[in-house]
């Protein structure tokens, strides 16, 4: 069930990004290549969440598109040579190496704007608003770059962080936008999102850990992009801390907890406890 609503929720999402994206100029062309790929778990987050609600499909796409677009241009931007300086982003050059460094920040900077954008459109009704300024909170500078500026300053920090300060950083990193595309469908229905918050928040840290276990064990072919990059940067991860089979204990733990949180919707949310489910079983 997760899986089918998942490659249906992802395909609505990226065709109505992609509809959005109003020429065929080479940022464009760029904007289309940088969004073709991944899992499009978010905007499932937020598709699923407003179902969950009673939301249809018709109001939670452009909010979907919309979080596809700012976790896309997150991804641009980390791939950058300032940033994580990364070739392969899903398999395929990153942005700025089948262009150029100028393209890959203007493409950023376009699917940024363009998430605020389809956000304002008249289809996703009165929580517009609250959507947009949620979003800005979540992506900006107390949320998701904050995340990234963190993960930056550790490169170079004299101590390697410790696993609060880990949990600090990928809140923001990571879990901000998870936490934004659970919560918009009970936004949308101005329904209590604070189920969904729960819920998002242990899976977004279950996530994380998975990632970095992946880091770890996984092959750069099967996960699409570099692996053992930060074990070879001497950066602190879960894994580094806690070691590889207590982290996967924490992270079945993490998933656990985001099932539980979903016990006031019933069997209605069971397709959400297979995402929370799946984000510790993926191999990428």
């Amino acid at each position: 069930m997760f899986q089918q609503r998942l490659t249906e929720t992802s395909g609505l999402a990226r065709a109505c990004l992609h509809d959005a994206i109003l020429n065929d100029s080479v940022l464009a062309e760029a904007m289309r290549y940088a969004t073709a790929g991944g899992k499009g778990l978010r905007g499932f987050l937020v598709m699923e969440s407003a179902r969950l609600h009673g939301v249809s499909d018709q109001r939670s796409v452009r909010p979907a598109a919309a979080i596809e677009a700012v976790h896309a241009y997150s991804l641009v931007h980390d791939d950058l040579p300032c940033m994580d300086d990364d070739d392969l982003r899903r398999g395929l050059p990153t942005v700025h190496r089948k262009w150029d460094e100028a393209t890959a920040v203007l493409v950023g900077d376009a699917l940024q704007t363009l998430a605020f954008e389809l956000l304002t459109h008249d289809a996703v009704g009165d929580a517009r608003v609250e959507l947009i300024a949620t979003l800005a909170h979540a992506a900006g500078q107390v949320g998701m770059v904050h995340g990234q500026a963190l993960d930056i300053a550790a490169e170079t920090a004299p101590v390697p962080l410790n696993i609060d300060e880990i949990i600090a950083l990928q809140a923001g990193k990571t879990g901000a936008l998870i936490r934004w595309s659970a919560e918009a469908g009970a936004l949308m229905a101005s329904a209590d999102p604070a189920p969904m918050r729960d819920y998002a928040t242990a899976m977004g840290l279950a996530f994380q850990i998975a990632d970095d276990i992946l880091d770890v064990v996984g092959n750069a072919q099967t996960v699409g992009k570099a692996v053992g990059k930060d074990a070879d940067a001497g950066k602190a991860t879960f894994v580094s801390l806690m070691g590889l089979d207590a982290a996967k204990t924490r992270a079945a733990e993490l998933v656990e907890q985001a099932c539980d949180a979903l016990a006031p919707y019933g069997q209605d949310a069971e397709t959400l406890r297979e995402a929370a489910r799946f984000v510790i079983q993926r191999d990428r």
